[in-house]
């Protein structure tokens, strides 16, 4: 349980760093704390999307891993940031992304804050 809450409140810094960088993702413009609950809410969001659907897509796009190299993962994240951003709107959630380049860059700075984020905390159970 201690790792799942600690991946969440990364990807949610991940996510809040990539929507105060990227033009074009978007966060609340409430009080501190509302967009808080909502950045962790969306991470909540983010994590389920790349945990249900991610591996869907990553299957069935097998032979473009091998045709690209990999470089395929790229677009897949960036897809599941815009999807999460989709899920959000549906949820009535302060978040979105307004196209494929600002999820492409946001998934880009996702993934290397959280990255950083999980070599610094030492997530040992």
């Amino acid at each position: 349980m201690k790792h799942f809450v600690l991946k969440t409140l990364i990807n949610a810094a991940a996510i809040w760093v990539a929507a105060w960088l990227v033009k074009g993702i978007t966060l609340s413009r409430g009080s501190f704390g509302k967009q808080a609950l909502t950045v962790v809410a969306v991470a909540l969001i983010f994590g389920v999307v790349n945990w249900l659907i991610k591996p869907l897509v990553k299957f069935f796009s097998f032979p473009l891993f091998i045709l690209t190299l990999g470089l395929i993962t790229f677009v897949i994240n960036a897809l599941m940031l815009w999807l999460t951003s989709f899920a959000s709107d549906r949820l009535k959630l302060d978040f979105h992304v307004e196209g494929f380049l600002p999820a492409l860059f946001g998934s880009l700075i996702i993934s290397l804050v959280a990255w950083g984020l999980h070599l610094a905390i030492d997530d040992k159970d």
